[in-house]
């Protein structure tokens, strides 16, 4: 079976489009989810409804998280300014949606075709750790370790593969925020028959989100940015 591994979505529309149809194009028949559905950008429910025209399974992020705190009343102005209207446009959804998110956990084990796989937004231990290329091997070590066939994880808008003690160890980059300076949505495909993991990056139009970045949030340049630039 071949699964696509997601993460860090981001409420970017226009990316998971492109990477769905990719995905539907290489025969992908299930999600996997890290975490960051929403947040930064400005379209979360209509990523969630496309999301639930697949089979999925997901964890939450700091971006989930981050709602919750904001739906609490907590922290509006620093979350704003840090972050742009991102979760302000996600806690508009309807409240099955709030809750749905609010109830994913931060780590899930899922077998499938007689593999393991842990899916985790930052680590398995700690949502929020940033497990960057160059981290410390022990780090790396230390997420193989649990027995299972696959680890994926999200967080750092950095795509990895590492192959540990025969566990594959996957950040499939972000669909929404790519951050190495190379554009695109980015993803994966893990195929539990031949054990392989391919990285992928889906070419896409930002036009349009660029120009809603500049109008919404125009004092958060970065935001519009990121989805353009290039090394």
């Amino acid at each position: 079976m071949k699964i696509g591994l997601l993460s860090d979505i981001h409420a970017n529309l226009a990316a998971l489009d492109a990477v769905l149809r990719a995905a539907d194009a290489a025969g992908v028949e299930r999600l996997f989810c890290c975490g960051d559905f929403v947040g930064y950008y400005y379209q979360p429910e209509a990523v969630l409804n496309r999301l639930d025209a697949w089979s999925w399974v997901g964890v939450r992020g700091n971006h989930e998280d981050m709602l919750a705190l904001w739906l609490s009343g907590e922290r509006h102005a620093e979350i704003t300014s840090r972050y742009g209207s991102g979760i302000r446009a996600a806690s508009g959804m309807p409240a099955s949606r709030l809750d749905a998110l609010a109830g994913l956990p931060v780590h899930r084990e899922v077998e499938i075709e007689g593999r393991r796989a842990l899916l985790c937004h930052g680590t398995p231990w700690d949502t929020d750790e940033y497990v960057y290329p160059d981290t410390d091997p022990a780090i790396r070590d230390r997420m193989a370790a649990g027995g299972q066939d696959i680890v994926v994880f999200g967080h750092t808008h950095y795509p990895v593969h590492w192959q540990i003690a025969g566990c594959h160890v996957v950040n499939p980059g972000s669909v929404g925020q790519p951050r190495d300076r190379k554009p695109g949505a980015c993803w994966a495909i893990w195929d539990t028959t031949s054990m392989t993991v391919e990285l992928r990056r889906e070419v896409y139009d930002c036009t349009a989100l660029v120009a809603d970045c500049q109008q919404r949030d125009p004092q958060l340049p970065y935001l519009a940015d990121v989805l353009t630039r290039v090394a």
